[in-house]
């Protein structure tokens, strides 16, 4: 791992603006758990080696019969730290994707949930898996030399953190990487032997690779610390009986294996014995990975055989409902030299995960069951991916119903679909539910009004999955789900309003009037005109026709550009409705359509703002309004 220097030809380039925004927080110290530096970058260590030791089971030419390890070294006269590797390593390519930028979805949003507040941004970073800029808390620079397994070119990359970096060719005799941070007055206590191994041994113990450290440049004393000297135990954790695991282990090694800053919510430790021998070893977040919704979906659970890691993306361990998950899977059973084009269609990886999946699945119900506070802040983080698996995995759709929890009318806290059933009136048959995509407003929205005021629960669903799993699971345990923003509502025959409005409504043969005169107003604006059961304080509202498609799938799929174009709606009126009665009582007179216009435009426009619609004409929507104000002023 040793290299020697050479003067390269350099070349200057910019961070990505994220990038440059992340090293500033990290440069000014923003952050007050600054040892997670070196965690980080043992677990890339770490990592490198893995991969290395894969690439050379199938790429013989690769194997240099040399062990594995990483080595840090201290020079308190130079004031660095060296953390070197014979791992991988790098190509310039590499560099540049790794180091240069943040190669990951939703860069923009992460950066922008940064607070300046340390503990709260730590976590987000790690969320993120942006832990090598953590050196930046430490380091006045940074000086990266790299050299890619079976390459004849080393790189060296260079930067302050403060925008820019540099990179060019060196000279490095092995593969591998040593990364050598120049250490800030302030951080001198990372130079001292006794700092380092503490940090060695609390957070990478487990490393399944020798960590060596030598502290050079120090007085008399300290001589003994120069000789290099393993100082981490080595063991694969989850190789280990759980009884010798303790619970602050089991999160150090959920750090590591996750690239994670939060604790873990849950494990699962397990050994699997007889026609196939595999141990497993998994972890629950408590926050959300910053690439949970990344449109890849991808696993994040590593696969090892007989201790020796193959892949830790692209294998199926785990469905795509499921990709929260982080851990390892380590099988007896599977070739050292699998690919992992073979692990695609492998028959062992599919009852491998077929097992797993469904072990997750039991320990979340057992959760749900024995554990519901602690069941209810994972479902309140990832529900929403959980959800997925309804739409997506018909083997299991009836277990993941009666699993999945939601919001309703009925309360703030979570309720089952068994619990919502429960709850229905004698008349009712249905399960009532509303979508959209914020919680607050699906809870004020007018469709809902005529249910709440008869004590009809309203499930309330604000996930963008849940417009598409309604679409494969029509009902639970013979109960359809029923949109209140879709057909008729026969509120009425189920149960009585509370509401005083009910008593003190237009006259039907008013109220028919007006609808004939807003039909004809409207035109092919809407679909339809007609009294409301489902209103007790609003006005109007839209709701789709019987054979139309639900109102917030539509609106999902016109944003996403599938629906050129969306279908004309029901316009429901209040007949209750100070404004509606007045309308009623006016439209049988002499001139009604024309003095009326204006206030038939002016009730269809509240509805479709009430939805979030665009109106498709403001200028006359202000017009209309303004004359409306003026005249009521007058």
């Amino acid at each position: 791992m040793s290299e020697t220097t050479a003067e390269p030809k350099t070349e200057k380039m910019g961070f990505e603006t994220e990038v440059s925004r992340l090293l500033h927080m990290m440069v000014h110290s923003v952050y007050s758990d600054r040892e997670i530096f070196l965690r980080e970058l043992i677990s890339n260590a770490s990592d490198a080696c893995d991969k290395l030791r894969y690439e050379a089971l199938t790429n013989p030419g690769l194997k240099t019969g040399k062990d594995f390890g990483i080595a840090i070294t201290v020079d308190k006269a130079a004031k660095t730290i060296t953390v070197a590797d014979n791992g991988v390593g790098m190509n310039r390519e590499e560099l540049i994707a790794n180091l240069g930028t943040i190669a990951r979805s939703g860069t923009a949003n992460f950066v922008n949930e940064l607070t300046g507040d340390s503990k709260k941004d730590v976590q987000l970073i790690g969320q993120f898996g942006v832990g090598f800029y953590s050196v930046f808390m430490v380091a006045d620079s940074v000086v990266v030399t790299t050299k890619k397994a079976g390459d004849t070119t080393a790189w060296r990359w260079t930067s302050t953190g403060e925008g820019t970096y540099e990179i060019g060719e060196a000279e490095k005799a092995s593969e591998g990487t040593n990364i050598v941070l120049n250490i800030k007055d302030d951080a001198d206590e990372f130079l001292e032997q006794y700092r380092l191994k503490n940090i060695v041994t609390t957070y990478s113990d487990h490393i399944a690779v020798p960590i060596t450290l030598a502290i050079k440049g120090g007085d008399e004393a300290d001589k003994e610390a120069e000789e290099a000297k393993v100082v981490n135990n080595g063991s694969a954790i989850w190789a280990r009986p759980k009884s010798d695991i303790t619970d602050e282990q089991y999160a150090e090694f959920y750090k590591h294996v996750g690239h994670a800053f939060d604790e873990p919510a849950h494990r699962l430790h397990y050994k699997v014995e007889g026609m196939q021998e595999y141990t497993v070893l998994l972890f629950i977040p408590t926050a959300k990975p910053m690439d949970l919704f990344d449109p890849a979906r991808k696993n994040r659970v590593k696969l090892y055989v007989k201790r020796v890691f193959i892949s830790d993306e692209g294998t199926d361990l785990l469905p795509g409902w499921l990709r929260f998950m982080r851990g390892v899977v380590d099988s007896q059973d599977l070739p050292l030299n699998v690919s992992r084009e073979m692990l695609q269609n492998n028959p062992v990886v599919a009852r491998m995960s077929k097992a797993i999946t469904n072990k997750v699945l039991g320990e979340l119900e057992t959760l749900a069951t024995k554990e519901t506070e602690k069941f209810e802040k994972i479902w309140t983080e990832f529900g929403a991916v959980i959800k997925e698996g309804i739409y997506e995995d018909f083997a299991r759709r009836d277990q993941l119903l009666k699993l999945a929890r939601f919001k309703s009318t009925n309360g703030d806290g979570w309720t089952s679909l068994a619990d919502y059933v429960a709850r229905m009136k004698d008349k009712q048959s249905k399960i009532y539910y509303i979508t959209g995509l914020d919680e607050k407003n699906l809870r004020r929205s007018p469709q809902i009004e005529g249910f709440k005021s008869r004590g009809l629960e309203v499930l309330i669903l604000p996930d963008a999955v849940d417009d598409f799993w309604l679409q494969g699971a029509p009902d639970f345990e013979g109960k359809p789900f029923a949109s209140v923003t879709r057909g008729s509502s026969d509120l009425d025959d189920i149960a009585e309003s509370d509401t005083a409005e009910k008593k003190d409504k237009a006259p039907e043969g008013e109220v028919t009037t007006l609808i004939t005169l807003m039909k004809e107003v409207l035109g092919d604006k809407v679909s339809d005109v007609r009294a409301s059961s489902r209103l007790t304080e609003t006005a109007s509202c839209l709701v789709a026709s019987d054979t139309g498609m639900d109102m917030a799938m539509e609106r999902l799929l016109k944003a996403h550009n599938q629906l050129d174009s969306v279908t004309a709606k029901v316009l429901e009126i209040n007949p209750s409705h100070g404004l509606i009665k007045t309308l009623a009582h006016k439209a049988g007179d002499k001139g009604a359509l024309d003095s009326l216009t204006d206030p038939v435009w002016l009730v269809f426009d509240q509805a479709r703002i009430l939805e979030g619609d665009t109106l498709d004409d403001p200028s006359a929507f202000a017009r209309r309004l303004s004359s409306a104000l003026e005249k009521g002023l007058a």
